[in-house]
Order: structure tokens, then C-alpha cells, then sequence
């Protein structure tokens, strides 16, 4: 069963909180859960993260796998190794790009030629 740390939207029509929960990956986002570990509120001011990072350790100890907008939210409560890794690959996605631009000739996009004809 691949197990998944991910959010559950809840709330009001535009007005959105969301669960952080463990849940298989194949049950539907508002779904079936095996664990409730926390919650986010975007629209506060701060924006609240409460979630139990021993609880989260567990679960990723036990091979579950934080959605990317999880693994920012750990980040954010403070569980080690979380900060690293969004930095590590947000360097990975940087060098790809730039490997990419230097395989296509520079990346500037060529101007296109467009007859005038009328």
C-alpha cells in the first residue's frame, strides 16, 4: 500500500483549511485517512502550520511520502532535513535548466520569419 502525507481540503467555499493526514495514495483527496497529523490555514495572517512532527517522522520513517506542498509545510514546522532538501532540489532544478539552455545554444528564442506578403 503506497502511504502518502497529504492535504484535505476543509472549510467554506472560498474560505479553504486543510488536514494534514496520512492516507493511501489511491483514496480520493477528501477522503478515507488513516491519521489526522496536523493543520494549515493559509488565509490567517500569519498563515498557521500546526502539525506533529513525531507523528511525522514516524510516517516518513515508515516509508510515507509528503506531497511537494507537504514537504514545504515541514519544512516551515521545523522538521530537520526538510529545509535541505527543498534547497538541494531547488539547486537540481536550477543546474537542469541551465543544462538545458546551454544544449538548445544559449535559450533566447530566435525571432521568426514571417513573409510580408500582401
Amino acid at each position: 500500500m503506497a502511504v502518502k502525507l497529504r492535504l484535505m481540503r476543509m472549510g467554506m467555499k472560498k474560505a479553504p483549511y486543510y488536514r494534514v493526514v496520512v492516507a493511501d495514495s489511491r483514496s480520493p483527496r477528501d477522503g478515507r485517512f488513516i491519521e489526522n497529523i496536523g493543520v494549515y490555514h493559509p488565509h490567517t495572517e500569519p498563515s498557521r502550520v500546526e502539525i506533529d512532527t513525531d507523528k511525522a517522522r514516524d510516517w516518513i520513517a515508515k516509508g510515507a511520502q509528503p506531497t511537494e506542498a507537504v514537504s514545504n509545510l515541514l519544512a516551515i514546522a521545523g522538521i530537520e532535513g526538510f529545509a535541505e532538501r527543498k534547497a538541494a532540489a531547488k539547486a537540481e532544478r536550477t543546474q537542469r535548466a541551465e543544462r538545458s539552455a546551454k544544449r538548445k545554444g544559449g535559450g533566447a528564442p530566435k525571432a521568426s520569419k514571417r513573409s510580408s506578403a500582401s
